[in-house]
């Protein structure tokens, strides 16, 4: 079974989370035919050689799993993007963060699904208590944004799973809205 876009997000925003971002923002545009999607972090950044490294599904920079030699996250996101005629950039800098720009057609039979939209917005919140996240999805002149400061705050933290749960329910709901189910 292939991942949904919403499982290759999840897994962009625990490698942001990953190398100590304080602030990511994950944004998914759906225009005239076209997902453009971009996750960008003000993590620790990588160089040239972590950048080579980090999209060979055969390489691990050792820092997230020591044991582990090899990473599928980026490698298996480009490699979805690239299959579907997109085009997939990484950007990166020691210090400054990550960037990730992704496009491709949304009509491609192998394009994948959204999926779960809610459920991957409060996942991705629960990974970090230290780390502001903006998650943006947009179609048209219709914009859904949920911010994980503004959530918490309003739900008095993200910590248990009451919290998430209302978390859950909201997004979805806001979600719904943004969808024109509501």
């Amino acid at each position: 079974m292939h991942p949904t876009l919403t499982e290759h997000l999840l897994d962009l925003v625990q490698n942001a989370v990953d190398a100590g971002a304080t602030f990511v923002e994950v944004s998914v545009a759906e225009e005239e035919g076209m997902i453009t999607v971009t996750v960008s972090d003000n993590g620790r950044g990588m160089t040239k050689a972590e950048r080579l490294k980090a999209l060979d599904p055969f390489q691990s920079g050792g820092r997230k799993h020591p044991a582990r030699r090899i990473g599928l996250g980026l490698p298996f996101f480009r490699q979805m993007v690239e299959q579907v005629g997109g085009h997939f950039d990484l950007r990166s800098d020691p210090g400054v963060g990550t960037s990730i720009l992704a496009c491709y057609r949304a009509d491609h039979p192998d394009a994948p699904p959204v999926g779960e939209w809610a459920e991957g917005v409060v996942q991705a919140m629960a990974l970090s208590d230290k780390a502001e996240m903006v998650f943006r999805r947009m179609r048209g002149d219709r914009v859904c944004t949920i911010c994980r400061s503004e959530l918490a705050e309003a739900l008095g933290g993200l910590d248990d799973a009451e919290a998430l749960d209302l978390a859950r329910q909201y997004v979805r709901e806001r979600h719904d809205e943004f969808l024109g189910k509501g």
